[in-house]
């Protein structure tokens, strides 16, 4: 028991990330199905709703739960939405082309656009968004 707490203690902030990254994920997912498969309404329109909801959601749990942060939030606020800006059009370009172009299954390839901007998104909230100030 004591090596998984330390296994915990050193990566926490990596767990915590992929904990509500996959969170955030759901939410994305779950917005998409309900706004296109459900209400129908156009993949890309459904796409940027999804993100958007996704992006409030993983900025308050970034901050406050996995990053910690105690800077302020303007600068937070801003950066972390021009960095997910980024990767939000980066979604929509693959769903654009995976879902009106090829014609592929949309929930797959929605997972499969969020796995890749999930990734990218870490590396930008830990290098610059969430940088730790030095002391």
């Amino acid at each position: 028991m004591e090596k998984a707490r330390d296994i915990y203690v050193k990566h926490r902030e990596a767990i915590a990330y992929l904990f509500y990254g996959a969170c955030a994920m759901a939410v994305n997912t779950a917005c998409y199905w309900v706004l296109y498969d459900l209400l129908g309404l156009n993949n890309t329109l459904s796409t940027a709703l999804a993100w958007l909801a996704a992006v409030v959601f993983a900025f308050v749990t970034n901050k406050l739960l996995v990053f910690r942060s105690h800077r302020d939030g303007l600068y937070e606020l801003v950066t972390f939405f021009a960095f997910r800006a980024a990767t939000g059009a980066l979604d929509v370009l693959i769903m654009h082309a995976a879902v009106d172009i090829l014609r592929m299954n949309g929930l797959i390839w929605k997972l499969i656009s969020n796995i890749i901007v999930t990734v990218l998104n870490y590396t930008f909230s830990r290098l610059i968004i969430f940088k730790p100030r030095k002391k």
